[in-house]
């Protein structure tokens, strides 16, 4: 099955509202050229609003870096669903930053995503295991309860174009912030014989199939060519490099060369 690539850019907390309105037009003039591929930014919330106004006229979309479950209530500092969709198509959700730093759990996923889903949005949901985790052979269990747990009670299906209105980001926690990426090979075959059957075994194998299942985790330009050539893997969620016009160019440029 042809899945089209999607790569997303995650800003992290970075970018005052100032410093986006100088890079998202450098961004704009780079990304336009580049067909084939879907573009993403995703901007803290303070920067939402302005990013979006720089985006009108284009096909790059415009997504969250989180959200709450509750569609209002008194729930100090968070941002509702129904908020989130007023500016943005996507979501990212369950980030390793979010679970490490701020008790996030797959429980918590599972609600978020089920609230983002019922929103309208496109939720982006992040799994990966820790480098202990990693090194005791403990990734594809991590991994099937980050995806079982985090996407259960969902009813995901097909829409009419036979695309899933949901993407999974892989993203060994090892490899995020710490220029020590995972090989193409290594992420392939765990797309492949971890999240792909898990994904079969909740919602059947077509829909496992047509699911878009992103790299991320010390992506740049000079090495997305080895995780997009791989079958299994549809695109990147990009950290520290979609910071950059020129690294963030060339890594879509890479998605779209395949």
């Amino acid at each position: 099955m042809k899945r089209k690539p999607l790569v997303a850019g995650n800003w992290k907390m970075y970018q005052t509202i100032a410093e986006a309105r100088q890079l998202v037009p450098e961004l704009v003039r780079g990304l336009q050229e580049i067909m084939g591929v879907q573009k993403v930014i995703c901007p803290p919330f303070t920067a939402l609003l302005a990013v979006k106004a720089l985006l009108e006229g284009t096909d790059i979309g415009l997504g969250a870096q989180d959200l709450f479950w509750e569609l209002e209530g008194a729930y100090t500092g968070e941002i509702s669903p129904k908020m989130v969709a007023e500016l943005c198509q996507y979501v990212i959700i369950g980030h390793s930053e979010r679970r490490t730093y701020f008790g996030e759990t797959d429980e918590s996923v599972n609600r978020k995503v089920k609230a983002a889903l019922e929103a309208g949005l496109i939720p982006i949901v992040c799994v990966g295991e820790t480098l202990e985790e990693n090194e005791k052979g403990l990734t594809e269990i991590v991994l099937q309860r980050q995806v079982k747990v985090g996407l259960q009670g969902i009813d995901l299906k097909l829409d009419e174009q036979e695309r899933v209105p949901l993407l999974i980001a892989y993203e060994p926690v090892w490899a995020i912030g710490t220029g020590k990426a995972a090989s193409g090979e290594f992420a392939n075959n765990v797309v492949r014989e971890v999240i792909r059957p898990e994904l079969a075994s909740l919602f059947g194998d077509q829909v496992a199939q047509a699911t878009r299942v992103l790299y991320g985790g010390s992506v740049k330009a000079k090495n997305a060519g080895e995780f997009f050539g791989q079958t299994e893997i549809d695109g990147a969620l990009v950290g520290g490099a979609s910071l950059k016009a020129d690294e963030f160019v060339g890594i879509v440029a890479a998605a779209a060369e395949g």
